[in-house]
């Protein structure tokens, strides 16, 4: 199993230990890919999963730059678009060093607006 994906089913485990209630993994349209569709109680969750083992360069946190925040904003509009309401929604962010969230797991609410 790659890194990347394994990561992912370690966030999407995480997370649903916290509450949350997994909608859809790797949602893809032609503007992008989301990791993560979860609710977290009425609240509809874009959840981008990052992995760095290093933190050169600002780490996982700062790999989540403007040009792939409105790559994710898109993509989620597209998805928000096939639902018959809108509800609320946030972007969180999971950042992690290893695929297997060892060393901890960072779960970074609100990490950008829509």
């Amino acid at each position: 199993m790659k890194s990347g994906a394994q990561a992912e089913q370690t966030a999407a485990r995480f997370l649903q230990q916290q509450g949350l209630r997994l909608i859809q993994a790797n949602y893809r349209c032609r503007y992008g890919e989301i990791d993560l569709i979860l609710k977290d109680g009425d609240t509809l969750v874009f959840t981008e999963v990052r992995m760095r083992s290093s933190k050169g360069f600002g780490g996982a946190a700062a790999s989540i730059d403007a040009r792939k925040q409105a790559k994710l904003i898109h993509t989620a509009q597209h998805f928000l678009s096939s639902l018959s309401s809108t509800p609320p929604c946030r972007f969180d962010a999971v950042l992690m060093a290893s695929p297997e969230g060892e060393s901890g797991i960072e779960w970074v609410k609100n990490a950008f607006e829509l």
